[in-house]
């Protein structure tokens, strides 16, 4: 039998798992979903996580135009980060991976 093999390289879920891939992707992504935050919120937010490491996964999601960063002219500088369009589009994902999680990882 001939199977056609599967290229990772070109499977739409290796890559998005790789955009999405970092640790803390997916709980920034998730604060973000509620309201647009300056970095010391998300840091508040998101237990566990320390400044290098959200200043990385923000600096990655800016990059894959998941994460949309807006600096205000003021002194001191103001940051916002805020969800694109493209991951405001993650939220039915991220709702369903929280159903699935709640359903079958639940102790």
């Amino acid at each position: 039998m001939n199977e056609k093999k599967i290229k990772f390289t070109d499977c739409p879920i290796t890559r998005t798992a790789e955009v999405l891939g970092g640790k803390w992707s997916l709980p920034i992504i998730f604060a973000l979903m509620k309201e647009t935050s300056r970095f010391k919120e998300l840091e508040r937010k998101i237990e566990g996580i320390n400044t290098r490491m959200l200043v990385k996964e923000l600096k990655q999601l800016e990059e894959n135009g998941i994460v949309l960063r807006k600096v205000y002219a003021e002194v001191p500088p103001k940051v916002e980060y805020s969800l694109t369009e493209k991951g405001k589009a993650l939220k039915s994902v991220l709702v369903e991976m929280k159903n699935w999680g709640n359903q079958f990882l639940t102790v």
